[in-house]
C-alpha cells in the first residue's frame, strides 16, 4: 500500500510540475515583420513582350532586370535591349544601360549609352543613332530625345541637340544645334 501511495505521489508531483511549467512559459509565436515596399513583380534575365489590341507584338524588351514599382507607376529596367517594327515593316533595335516603362502609356524611356539601329526598306545602309536618353512611344510611332544625338546614315554624320522621329510619316527631324558632315559623291 505504501508503494502505491508513493508512486501516486511521485506521479502527481510530475504531472503538477508539467502543468505549472506550461502555464509559466510564454506561448511560442513566430514573429513576421512585414515591410510594405509597394513593389510588384521583378525578374532577372527576362523578356517582356507588349502586344497591341490585335494581339501582335508592339515591342519586345530583353533586360537583365525588370522591376515593377507600383507606387511610382513605372517598370524599371537594366541592361535593356528593345526591338520593334515600325508601320512600314522596318526593324528597329535599341540598347541602353537603363530603361523605364511608364504605367498607362505605351512609352519606353531609355537612358545611358543609348544605341539605335534600323535597317530601312529601300536604303543601302542602316541608320544608327547614339544619345544619352531617348523615348519610344509605340502608340504614336514616335521616337524623341532632348539630349545631344549623333545620327550616322549612308556615310553621313549628323550631330544635334534633340531629335524627333515620326515613324508613320518616315520623318526624322533634328531639333537644334545641328552640325553635319556630308560626303558628296563625284
Amino acid at each position: 500500500m505504501y508503494r502505491i501511495f508513493a508512486l501516486l505521489t511521485v506521479a502527481a508531483v510530475i504531472i503538477g510540475s508539467l502543468l505549472l511549467a506550461r502555464q509559466n512559459r510564454a506561448p511560442q509565436v513566430a514573429t513576421v515583420q512585414r515591410t510594405d515596399t509597394g513593389e510588384g513583380y521583378s525578374a532577372r534575365d527576362a523578356q517582356l513582350i507588349e502586344t497591341g489590341k490585335n494581339g501582335l507584338p508592339l515591342y519586345t524588351i530583353n533586360a537583365a532586370t525588370i522591376r515593377q514599382l507600383p507606387r511610382r507607376d513605372r517598370v524599371q529596367l537594366t541592361q535593356v535591349a528593345l526591338t520593334f517594327q515600325d508601320p512600314s515593316g522596318n526593324h528597329w533595335s535599341a540598347t541602353a544601360e537603363r530603361g523605364a516603362i511608364l504605367h498607362g502609356t505605351e512609352r519606353v524611356q531609355l537612358s545611358g549609352d543609348v544605341q539605335v539601329l534600323a535597317a530601312l526598306n529601300g536604303s543601302r545602309a542602316p541608320i544608327r543613332i547614339r544619345t544619352h536618353a531617348l523615348t519610344f512611344d509605340s502608340r504614336a510611332d514616335e521616337v524623341r530625345s532632348d539630349d545631344p544625338v549623333t545620327v550616322l546614315w549612308a556615310g553621313q554624320t549628323l550631330d544635334a541637340t534633340g531629335l524627333a522621329m515620326n515613324l508613320k510619316a518616315h520623318r526624322l527631324q533634328l531639333e537644334s544645334k545641328v552640325h553635319a558632315i556630308v560626303t558628296l559623291s563625284h
